[in-house]
């Protein structure tokens, strides 16, 4: 029974922590601009970051070490620090616009602007991180996070032409109103949103954390099978419900004001408040995860002590790093950037920096000196080649069709 409830929870925090504001804001600004007719690439982003994270997890299970540890010893210094500083990069300006996303979550309700809410976001994301248990930074969120379902009840309330959607979905095309090189921009920022790096160096880390071993590998397998397709479905749903009350309006997505409005328009006050519930939880462990990141990449690099299950004082380094993170991605807000546009060119830059971190898994798990007889079977490396063959096409064209398309202006 206990087991049946670990892998319960397990899903339910997956799906809850699927939806970040990078997803958030780039299905709605997509459901805005392109109706249903990006649909599939979030199909192709949920299969993707399901296969990513289950050999992440299964090499962390099955070898005992952490990701960058390995992938320090396996591919040499030189390699492994060029994956760590990209890997930095893009966790660095995805923890900014997330703390950004708290801010500007409280500004909906207090109207007060996000700048005095950001570093008191910055401060309770640290003061979480030490007093907080794994366990608990994991669960709490991830099951706050599932407020966000009411997405997909407003998709039901606002009584769509569900034809309509489907035709969208099933038979893309590019709205007269758009150029190609602005879809295929879309559709490149869409898959960064889904398969952000951070994602797996948390879960993967976690999997460290939390002891897993061989015998847990068929609760991690349940975890991801089901919750991340289960937190693509409210991705849809977000964008579904843009294309129902922002497409006929043109109203393109520019603020966070804007991402609620259908939620409001289908369920009012008590759905708003939901949905505050939802993004506040969901940006916030978003935060949580992209600043233990920062931790876990670095010092496994480095091979410093790391981890929650010791200690602040036993993992000195690895607290600071994160300190050093939380200040830096603060200090980017205080620019006045908007966390918006800052969420915008996360994501994008997370697919110009995946191969980086997908290649060294894919390696690692197929090296039978450290994954054994667990190392990846026919139909998994088949799937898997598909996949770096996507993630290559989509990190060489991601900065030209930035460039071409004014960051999809």
């Amino acid at each position: 029974m206990k087991k049946l409830f670990a892998a319960a929870l397990g899903v339910l925090t997956a799906i809850g922590g699927f939806v970040d504001i990078g997803d958030l804001v780039t299905n709605s600004v997509v459901g805005s601009r392109f109706g249903m007719s990006l649909a599939w690439v979030v199909v192709v982003g949920v299969v993707g970051i399901c296969l990513f994270a289950n050999m992440s997890g299964r090499v962390a299970a099955v070898s005992g070490r952490a990701t960058f540890e390995i992938i320090r010893e396996r591919l040499g210094p030189r390699a492994g620090l060029a994956n760590l500083g990209a890997s930095f990069f893009i966790n660095l300006m995805t923890m900014a616009a997330e703390i950004g996303g708290i801010a500007l979550a409280i500004q909906l309700v207090t109207g007060i602007g996000p700048l005095l809410w950001m570093p008191l976001a910055a401060f309770a994301v640290w003061i979480v991180i030490w007093r907080a248990k794994f366990s608990q930074l994991e669960n709490a969120a991830g099951l706050l996070g599932l407020s966000l379902i009411v997405f997909v009840v407003a998709v039901v309330m606002l009584g769509p032409d569900w034809g309509a959607l489907a035709h969208q979905a099933l038979q893309p095309s590019i709205p007269a109103s758009e150029s190609p090189a602005t879809y295929w921009y879309y559709a490149v920022a869409l898959f960064g949103a889904a398969m952000t790096p951070y994602e797996v160096f948390f879960f993967s880390s976690g999997a460290i954390e939390e002891g897993w071993t061989r015998k847990d590998l068929g609760q991690a397998r349940v975890n991801v099978l089901v919750g991340f397709p289960l937190g693509g479905l409210l991705s849809l749903a977000i964008a579904a419900s843009a294309t129902i009350v922002l497409l006929p309006q043109a109203i393109a997505v520019t603020s966070l004001s804007q991402v609620v409005l259908p939620v409001v328009e289908a369920g009012g006050t008590i759905a708003f408040a939901f949905l505050l519930v939802g993004m506040l939880a969901a940006f916030f462990g978003a935060a949580l995860e992209t600043t233990l990141s920062s931790g876990y990449t670095i010092a496994q690099y480095f091979g410093w002590s790391w981890g929650k299950f010791r200690r602040p004082a036993q993992a000195a380094r690895f607290h600071l790093v994160m300190i050093v993170g939380l200040l830096l991605a603060l200090a980017i807000l205080l620019t006045g950037v908007d966390p918006v546009a800052v969420t915008e060119y996360s994501v994008v830059f997370s697919a110009v920096a995946l191969p980086l971190t997908y290649v060294p898994i894919l390696i690692i798990s197929n090296d039978p000196d450290y994954m054994g007889d667990a190392v990846n079977g026919r139909a998994v490396n088949a799937m898997a080649l598909v996949y770096l063959g996507i993630i290559l096409v989509a990190a060489l064209a991601a900065i030209p069709l930035m460039i071409v398309t004014g960051a999809g202006a």
